[in-house]
């Protein structure tokens, strides 16, 4: 699985991709969640948060859609700003060196694998590397509470903005998690990501160096 840098600048290459995209997430959010507030007569789940400022990773196997991620500039309307603003006790992040991350996801054939990387670990280990790679300081993500643990264990610095709230029957909390080296090395080794892994088709390509190059000699 490769992870696919989309954004303003190249999803013209995408287009047929992106309606793909759009309609798994209904599948995924409106039919298998539940989420009916979603609904859309067109079956694509698409809401006021995509945008041309938006960015998407998406993994890709070939054409096929493995794993999927939303980032949002936090000086663009976001979930936290616009939907949820009472999850931040000093009210919402809006910094440029701050994105929001949503609609992560797996498709359900690829949950809960076993073999290699998991498509869960390779689409979060992505999106820190995006971080990285246009200098980001930190992401925010309105989260279900039991995520919270999930994301120490793979040694992010998971911050919580505030307490948990309960949103339609979901214990709901929103974090600040910071983007820096040992974040991204952290999620690769103990998720076993072996590096690197976003394409960047029709965008100037930023390198990483390889997670051997980053991690201390024994």
């Amino acid at each position: 699985m490769d992870v696919h840098v989309i954004r303003r600048d190249n999803k013209h290459l995408y287009s047929e991709i992106l309606e793909d995209y759009f309609r798994l997430r209904y599948q995924i959010y409106v039919v298998e969640r539940k989420w009916a507030a979603l609904d859309r007569p067109d079956k694509r789940e698409m809401d006021q948060f995509d945008t041309d400022e938006t960015v998407y990773l998406l993994g890709l196997e070939g054409r096929s859609i493995i794993a999927g991620m939303r980032l949002v500039p936090t000086t663009a309307p976001t979930l936290l700003s616009d939907l949820f603003p009472r999850l931040s006790l000093n009210g919402p992040i809006q910094r440029p060196d701050v994105y929001e991350l949503s609609r992560i996801f797996v498709v359900p054939k690829r949950r809960g694998e076993h073999a290699g990387p998991r498509a869960e670990a390779v689409i979060q280990a992505a999106a820190m590397e995006y971080g990285l790679s246009i200098g980001l300081s930190a992401f925010t993500i309105v989260l279900e509470s039991w995520w919270l643990p999930r994301l120490l264990d793979q040694g992010w610095v998971a911050r919580p903005l505030g307490l948990p709230i309960d949103i339609d029957s979901m214990s709901t909390i929103a974090v600040m998690v910071d983007v820096n080296e040992q974040a991204w090395t952290e999620i690769c080794i103990r998720r076993s990501v072996p590096g690197p892994m976003l394409v960047w088709q029709g965008l100037p390509v930023i390198e990483r160096p390889a997670i051997r190059d980053l991690v201390p000699a024994a």
